[in-house]
């Protein structure tokens, strides 16, 4: 039943400085390809945005060092007029991943830590359920997902929960695999990668981004967390539909676990991380932040992925697919693809290379899982190899357009079924207010219920509302925020006399305090 509830929450939340713009103009250079020809993607990405119903969009295309292509498409927010360039920050997600494991890579060249040291070496507070697991893993295991460990999303699902307080609570988590014979994505594990870099380091995992990383490429606008940017005029807004509307969204942001998710950046600096890792971890002046034998190390597949790790992967047929520190990979066409999604509520990035043909691109846009990044990555990746480009747009588009209809369908059928399974004419067993309370659970956090006049209302982390009665002590959830589905049955567990002793939601039992 745990796991009901972990997917129910991913997929609820599945996902001061002054503006700074650069004084020099940004020479474009000229195609590297002949089949490149850029009033022509010009053409085919525009229209892509709009059958994608992208509210704005930027890319960036490069080759042999050099920016091919960069612009930005629609709008920053719906009902303004403010375009999207190639200057507009959007939330990069788990494409800083990849940053993170760069920042380990330059520790290890210091030789404060190894790859495959035990992650309790450098960070003896680390703890899980089992403590012999707890002993095992190690800071390579932390980033390629496989230390054995279920999703753990749901621990930083509340934007008031501390990152110290999402690592303490690691200590109720279970193990779900033996370690390292499987892969289940891991966001919390980041998070303990940043500890480890504060406490080798010294400095915390913002600090250490910003002063080893992104000031010497040059990223001045680019920033470790939302807060960062905040004050900034060029940022994108997170859109998502509502109803049969698209429209701006709360969103959701990953502060709490920044290693795992919170940068945000533009294309236009993006292309600067590219450029520099496509380059062998060099910087324009023939720095190297990392070394080479280091750099190398980031991109050697380290797990194997057992099936698909995208619904992409149903068209592309990849012959392989893994992991590395920090990127997914598979092979497209015999040429090895190393690239990485970032996905929060509203926004959208994707990160991809050919490192044996110096070709990168960065995608970044403004609405929920708006999969017109794949298209434009393997559209670019084909105008490259001297072949007729495939229609990636149009063919992605049918393939998940077709999974929205069988998720609509998969939830029209829960609904038929909790329907039917509805007592009709029933009361609560209690006045209301009787059910007021702090519910709590070790590992899954706090509940709350209040009585607002006539009503009862939760709030659970990111998830609240009003909870209507639904038959005898169960409620059904009518959650506020407009652009999500989620409206869970919660049930009231009562003791022997009559009195709360719990609420359960999605299977999951929180006890009365």
């Amino acid at each position: 039943m745990r796991s009901i509830f972990l997917i129910a929450l991913i997929f609820f939340f599945n996902g001061s400085f002054a503006q700074q713009q650069n004084s020099e103009k940004r020479e474009v250079a000229k195609p590297a390809e002949i089949n490149f020809d850029p009033s022509a993607f010009d053409a085919y990405v525009q229209q892509a945005v709009e059958e994608w119903d992208a509210p704005g969009l930027a890319i960036v295309v490069i080759r042999e060092d050099s920016i091919v292509f960069e612009k930005g498409y629609g709008l920053r927010e719906v009902g303004k007029n403010e375009p999207v360039d190639p200057e507009t920050l959007f939330a990069i997600a788990s494409t800083t991943k990849a940053f993170t494991a760069a920042a380990l890579g330059m520790l290890v060249d210091e030789g404060k830590l190894k790859w495959d040291d035990p992650v309790v070496k450098h960070y003896p507070e680390f703890k899980l359920r089992d403590q012999q697991l707890s002993n095992q893993i190690t800071i390579r295991d932390l980033l390629t997902h496989r230390a054995g460990l279920p999703n753990t999303d749901f621990l930083w699902y509340d934007p008031q929960t501390s990152t110290a307080e999402i690592l303490q609570r690691l200590e109720h988590v279970e193990a779900a695999y033996p370690q390292r014979s499987g892969f289940i994505y891991q966001n919390i594990m980041y998070a303990v990668a940043g500890e480890i870099i504060a406490l080798v380091s010294g400095t915390s995992w913002e600090e250490f981004i910003r002063k080893r990383i992104l000031e010497p490429l040059k990223m001045e606008r680019s920033s470790t967390s939302r807060a960062g940017v905040a004050m900034d005029e060029n940022v994108a807004s997170p859109h998502d539909y509502v109803g049969e509307t698209l429209q701006p969204v709360q969103g959701s942001f990953a502060d709490a676990i920044g290693p795992a998710g919170s940068m945000w950046s533009s294309v236009a600096e993006m292309s600067r991380w590219m450029r520099f890792l496509l380059r062998g971890c060099e910087t324009e002046t023939g720095e190297n932040l990392i070394e080479k034998t280091t750099c190398e190390e980031l991109f050697k597949p380290q797990v194997v992925l057992s099936r698909n790790s995208y619904p992409t992967s149903k068209i592309i047929k990849p012959n392989w697919e893994t992991y590395g520190l920090g990127w997914f990979q598979q092979d497209y066409e015999g040429r090895k693809v190393d690239f990485h999604t970032g996905s929060l509520s509203g926004m959208v990035a994707l990160a991809g290379m050919i490192r044996d043909e110096k070709l990168g691109v960065v995608i970044l846009s403004n609405r929920d899982h708006v999969e017109i990044r794949h298209a434009l990555m393997y559209r670019v990746f084909d105008l490259f190899d001297g072949n007729l480009p495939r229609d990636w747009s149009r063919e992605l588009k049918e393939l998940y357009d077709e999974l929205l209809v069988e998720q609509k369908k998969s939830g029209a059928k829960n609904d038929l079924k909790i329907n039917v399974e509805r007592a009709s004419n029933t009361q609560p067993s209690l006045p209301l207010e009787n059910y007021e309370g702090i519910y709590k659970d070790e590992l899954y956090g706090t509940v709350e219920v209040l009585k607002t006049g006539k009503k009862l209302r939760l709030k659970y982390g990111g998830l609240s509302g009003e909870l209507e009665h639904w038959h005898y002590n169960t409620f059904r959830l009518s959650n506020e925020r407009p652009e999500s589905n989620y409206r869970p049955l919660v049930n009231f567990d009562l003791t022997a006399s009559g009195k709360p002793k719990g609420v359960s939601i999605g299977g999951n039992t929180f006890e009365k305090e």
